[in-house]
């Protein structure tokens, strides 16, 4: 019975121990394409006051600014790339509410 309950303790922190890896990432949900190398991912959007800095932090979930992403599994929520693509929505965005009467 105790070795039972040892393994069941066991597995259980194995798996939990993976949930941070994830959350670490950003990302709230995953799901691989018939690739290996194109996934569905879902993650909170960088927050504004942060997309210039050397350091980049997402939103909280909480907040519902989720970005809905089709590419590379191994993509980066924080990534060059996604600082990028959302630095520009935010020019794009000013400059729309600037055209604006």
């Amino acid at each position: 019975m105790n070795k039972r309950i040892l393994l069941t303790l066991l597995l259980i922190g194995s798996v939990s121990g993976l949930a941070p890896l994830w959350a670490a990432q950003g990302i709230i949900y995953r799901s691989a394409g018939p690739s290996d190398n194109y996934c569905h991912l879902k993650f909170p959007a960088i927050q504004k006051k942060t997309l210039y800095s050397g350091r980049p932090v997402l939103k909280d979930t909480s907040e519902g600014d989720i970005v809905d992403f089709y590419g590379p599994c191994n993509y980066d929520p924080l990534g060059p790339e996604e600082v990028m693509r959302q630095r520009a929505d935010l020019v794009w965005e000013r400059n729309r509410q600037v055209g604006d009467p």
